[in-house]
């Protein structure tokens, strides 16, 4: 039986951030894992590019087990109804799953004080320390990076859809390391740069 990886997608969320992540997943751990997506709501949700889609799950209906949890930047988390989604990420803690936040999802982590003791990134430290006030307490452990991976962590900024994808992908473990690096400089160096695959 396949594992579930949980894509939460809100209202006008960033498309290009989850694509790269979900179909390495499909490709790499097509054997292991099936991506599913997650909203406030079952009814269908726009992208910031026009897509549109039907989520599988809305928050209430969403599987007791799954592998992990990879929240999907865009224009809607600081809308209060994004807050719902806190108890889903607490969730995902407490049992100790993966769990990724990238653009302003990685900031709305910091919101709900989960990134306090773990290494960390997103687009601004200082938008998201004036954003989550005193829930915030990690900004000694905020890093000037694309992506950061701490344990089961990894959050990332809004130009970093691979760099995050790489990291999620590691986290999981859901192929060779080598595999993964070699998926990673492909599509960030392009196919007339990247070192060409092991036979």
């Amino acid at each position: 039986m396949k594992r579930i990886i949980l894509f939460v997608v809100l209202e006008q969320y960033a498309d290009w951030e989850a694509a790269y992540l979900s179909s390495a997943i499909n490709m790499l751990g097509q054997d292991k894992y099936e991506v599913k997506t997650v909203s406030l709501t079952k009814e269908m949700i726009s992208s910031i590019g026009g897509f549109h889609i039907v989520p599988d799950y809305d928050i209430y209906s969403i599987p007791a087990d799954f592998e992990a949890l990879i929240l999907i930047g865009g224009m809607t988390w600081r809308n209060e109804n994004a807050k719902q989604i806190k108890a889903l990420v607490e969730n995902c803690v407490d049992k100790g799953k993966v769990l990724g936040g990238i653009c302003d999802a990685a900031a709305f982590l910091g919101t709900l004080g989960v990134l306090n003791r773990v290494k960390h990134t997103a687009n601004d430290l200082h938008d998201m320390e004036q954003w989550a006030g005193t829930a915030y307490e990690g900004a000694e452990n905020y890093r000037m990076a694309q992506a950061v991976r701490d344990g089961k962590m990894i959050t990332a900024n809004g130009t970093a859809a691979l760099e995050f994808a790489r990291e999620v992908l590691l986290a999981l473990n859901i192929a060779s390391e080598e595999k993964i690096v070699e998926w990673y400089n492909f599509h960030k160096l392009g196919c007339y740069d990247a070192p060409m695959p092991k036979m």
